[in-house]
């Protein structure tokens, strides 16, 4: 248990250290980039992203799978077992990033249907080719990591990936200040990215060196992974439907720039929501081990310390957003960035989703419950996909956003708790929904105190944002926390701390 528990705090620690150090980077990266470039070149670069998020279908999921396939033999010590299952992720990945290859190029002649800009943009081709060999680099040695993952080691390449991110960034950032060629910009990004991969997969083979074993699989394993996978392949195409598809509608219905200038704000957006992801899915394998080892009871008091963690990080964070995002990209970019309160709106309420949804699916993949949910995320990108194209069409950029939060409240919104509650819990989603209520209510209540108190304060400067900031923030922490502090969940949290210290 002490194990699980530190192996937890690690992955949480190092995680938390590589996102926020890239969260800075990215701030100084993007204002070099709008300075240079202009945001043009900002909403081409958000298409591409978009496009290829969608080639990433061509893996169908065997990652989540087989790092779910995992977790049995490393509890067992099963290390030949573990062998071949890192021998059949690399067969596959061969193929995806092949597969990939292919697809990428064969998109190249309907780009000109897609990026709709006043003001042509040369070798435009030539910078897809680019973030096309970006993404196949990840295909190509990822399979050796899976396996500090299923282990709860990940915080082990989380320090590799933080120092070549650092790198990275800062060296595109010189690059980009010194050439102002958006060529060399990419191709300094792919260099970093190959060798980002190939070192992180020697650190996995000096973790585990077995995992050179050239083993094969018995075919009915290899059968029963393929099964499974056609469930994982499912969520897998819902979920790039569903948060990968923005940015192209965006583009085809309302313009490719508006893609750059919505991007500022999903930067934002996405670094806190990548901070918070970091914090669940550190805790995956840990869960996986948990749900191997321990039983009902234990189960749900674990997952009442992540809910409590979920209200208490989404309150504050959407509290922070309201009342603080428009004055940053203000003070940051200028007015002529500014988006809408609609869209603001629609951009908060899909993040809270999100966020208070987390303890669902980290769980969801921890034990694997995709057979019986997987039909209803296709039908969550069905519904948003169809909302997408005729709310984006009446009410452009803020049409686009709601769609997506319309789809996720009525179908996997309520759906996965009830599942989830039943076949793990053995008690009511009664006690979920409740808690959900509970907090939804109190964040609101807490953000027409802040509204009253707070939001006629413009700052014009830095130092008055910072004023503001520590005004909205303290405010929100200190009640938030007073709020919460005895919820059980929370109990489990200062119990699990002091047991730690």
């Amino acid at each position: 248990m002490a194990s699980r528990t530190t192996n937890s705090i690690k992955n949480i620690i190092f995680s938390l250290a590589f996102q926020l150090v890239t969260l800075i980077l990215s701030f100084v990266n993007r204002t070099v980039f709008i300075w240079i470039l202009g945001v043009n070149y900002l909403g081409v670069s958000g298409l591409f992203s978009d496009i290829l998020s969608m080639l990433s279908l061509a893996d169908l999921g065997f990652g989540v799978a087989l790092t779910y396939s995992m977790y049995d033999p490393l509890a067992k010590h099963d290390y030949d077992r573990l062998a071949g299952l890192i021998n059949l992720y690399k067969k596959v990945y061969r193929i995806i990033a092949l597969a990939v290859t292919l697809i990428g190029v064969a998109l190249v002649p309907f780009l000109k249907y897609l990026i709709h800009l006043n003001k042509p943009i040369p070798h435009i081709t030539l910078y897809y080719l680019l973030f096309l060999a970006n993404t196949v680099a990840s295909y190509l040695v990822v399979y050796k990591t899976s396996i500090l993952t299923a282990d709860q080691k990940e915080y082990k390449l989380n320090k590799y990936r933080s120092i070549f991110s650092v790198l990275q960034t800062t060296f595109m950032t010189i690059f980009l200040w010194l050439t102002h060629n958006y060529t060399v910009y990419l191709c300094v990004q792919v260099a970093f990215t190959y060798m980002q991969n190939f070192y992180c997969s020697y650190v996995a083979e000096k973790e585990y060196p077995f995992i050179k074993k050239k083993i094969e699989l018995p075919f009915k394993d290899v059968k029963e992974i393929f099964k499974n996978l056609y469930s994982v392949f499912l969520y897998k195409i819902s979920g790039v439907l569903l948060n990968a598809t923005d940015n192209t509608l965006i583009s085809v219905l309302i313009g490719t720039s508006v893609v750059g200038i919505y991007s500022n704000y999903s930067l934002i957006i996405a670094r806190a929501a990548n901070l918070i992801n970091t914090v669940f899915y550190s805790l995956t394998a840990s869960l996986g081990n948990l749900v191997v080892k321990e039983n009902a009871e234990r189960r749900f008091k674990v997952f009442q310390m992540m809910q409590s963690m979920s209200v208490i990080l989404s309150t504050i964070c959407v509290c922070g957003f309201t009342f603080l995002i428009q004055d940053f990209i203000r003070l940051w970019l200028g007015n002529k960035y500014i988006l809408s309160n609609e869209v603001l709106i629609a951009i908060i309420i899909n993040f809270y989703l999100g966020i208070i949804l987390l303890p669902i699916w980290v769980y969801r993949e921890a034990t694997g419950l995709y057979q019986q949910t997987k039909y209803v995320m296709v039908l969550t990108a069905i519904i948003n996909l169809v909302l997408s194209i005729v709310m984006g069409k009446v009410m452009g950029l803020a049409g686009i956003l709601f769609a997506s939060a319309i789809a996720r409240l009525t179908t996997y919104f309520w759906f996965e708790p009830v599942l989830l509650f039943k076949e793990y819990f053995g008690i009511s989603s009664w006690v979920y929904f409740r808690g959900i209520i509970k907090s939804l209510i109190f964040t609101l209540g807490l953000m027409l105190a802040e509204f009253l108190s707070a939001n006629r304060y413009y700052p014009t400067n830095w130092l008055q944002f910072l004023i503001k900031v520590v005004i909205i923030g303290s405010m929100t922490v200190v009640l938030v926390l007073m709020f919460y502090f005895n919820s059980p969940g929370l109990e489990l949290i200062k119990e699990k701390f002091n047991k730690v210290r």
